[in-house]
């Protein structure tokens, strides 16, 4: 489409309020947003104005991918947000754009490959066996969320961190308060903050240290004078909180299983198609509230001949991405067998989430673990009473009610 045939008319602007939605249903919201144009204008519940949102696959990915598109520029505005500890600090990793983002990414990038994550695996596995150990021994009835499910994956992701065990605990609290909208601005920060001051300690005490956790990896980077000490630690933050994220993805994929029994079974049957299904769960996963952070257009720019100008805010939706049907037919269908799967569940562009092949590894682990160790393992509660946590930016349920036989 030209310059000349670009569309001018602004769309209307749709309040999109912060739903505390249950179990795997798609925000009805996003589902209006996307039937009614790809690209939208919409007003979260804090901060000022309006903003664009996007919501094709190939929209998504041009907007991430396109460096016409600042994370930095968000800093000197006041944009519409989700929640209201979502302010954007000037020089935080999620704010950052080439080349500073990529020169924080490279100090840690050692950890999240497939050699670093493979590093851990038989630790992880160690560990899981140990809680599902304590499981069968226990017995049931048990709250899968709080025996595996959120212990698992912070042990993970802590020791993947070189967080040491005794701190794991407030670790998790900490994270908590970060990753929740009901708690308001002032515990928000203060938990980020503690935690970003907690790192800051533990990389000082690493610097010149040749260990491959990732808060070695920053002390040497730190070292080198590479990065500051405070832009280490704001990523150490960045990454701690987004690995456990994954309880959340963790407790949704066994709703998933749980809940639709047919698809537990197969995967018991045939344990060799289990990373394909992983991942289309992955992608099926609705994993937040709304959306995550927004980025300036510093030029004019045409998306689907609508002109989103210099200076507007814009957002994308990875959630409704995954479910567009010019990319994964029937969408709303599981489907282990689907290839390719191009998902964007990770995100994409320059910020997109490093730590997927941990999350595919952790995914994979729980699902051996607790379909090959805990035959009969089933809901001990109707679906609809499985509690899911509210005021949570990343969604899951809060307890997850299981027994077996």
């Amino acid at each position: 489409m030209t310059e000349d045939t670009m569309i001018e008319t602004l769309p209307p602007i749709r309040h999109w309020p912060a739903l505390n939605l249950s179990g795997v249903d798609f925000d009805p919201v996003l589902t209006e947003l996307m039937l009614e144009a790809p690209v939208t204008r919409i007003q979260l519940p804090d901060g000022e104005g309006w903003a664009w949102l996007v919501t094709r696959y190939e929209d998504v990915r041009t907007v991430t991918e396109d460096p016409r598109f600042s994370r930095e520029a968000v800093t000197d505005r006041q944009v519409t947000r989700l929640a209201p500890h979502f302010v954007p600090a000037r020089g935080a990793v999620g704010f950052l754009d080439p080349p500073d983002h990529t020169r924080l990414r490279d100090s840690v990038a050692a950890a999240f490959t497939a050699k670093g994550v493979e590093r851990i695996r038989e630790k992880c596995r160690r560990m899981l066996d140990e809680l599902v150990d304590e499981l069968l021994q226990d017995g049931p009835p048990t709250d899968l969320t709080a025996t595996v499910l959120t212990p698992f994956p912070t042990a993970v992701i802590c020791e993947l961190m070189g967080v040491p065990a005794a701190d794991r605990h407030g670790m998790h609290a900490w994270t908590r308060l970060v990753l929740s909208s009901s708690h308001g601005l002032q515990a928000g920060e203060r938990a980020r903050n503690e935690m970003g001051a907690y790192f800051a300690d533990l990389i000082e005490l690493r610097e010149g240290g040749t260990g491959e956790d990732v808060i070695s990896l920053l002390g040497a980077a730190v070292g080198r004078g590479e990065v500051t000490r405070e832009e280490a630690a704001g990523l150490a933050v960045r990454l701690q909180t987004g690995g456990e994220a994954l309880t959340h993805n963790s407790g949704q994929l066994f709703y998933i299983l749980l809940t639709r029994p047919g698809l537990a079974e197969r995967l018991r049957r045939e344990p060799e198609i289990r990373p394909q299904a992983v991942d289309e769960l992955l992608r099926y996963i609705p994993h937040r509230n709304a959306v995550g952070l927004s980025r300036i257009a510093t030029q004019d720019v045409g998306i689907q001949g609508v002109r989103i100008r210099a200076g507007d805010a814009i957002y994308v939706s990875y959630l409704s991405a995954n479910r567009d049907p010019d990319v994964f037919p029937f969408p709303e269908t599981i489907d282990f067998s689907r290839s390719p799967n191009p998902h964007v569940s990770f995100g994409s562009g320059p910020h997109s989430c490093p730590g997927d092949l941990l999350a595919r590894l952790e995914s994979e682990l729980l699902v051996d673990a607790l379909l090959d160790r805990v035959p009969g393992l089933r809901l001990a509660v109707p679906a609809n009473e499985v509690p899911f946590r509210k005021g949570a930016l990343i969604r899951g349920p809060e307890a997850l009610p299981v027994t077996w036989s």
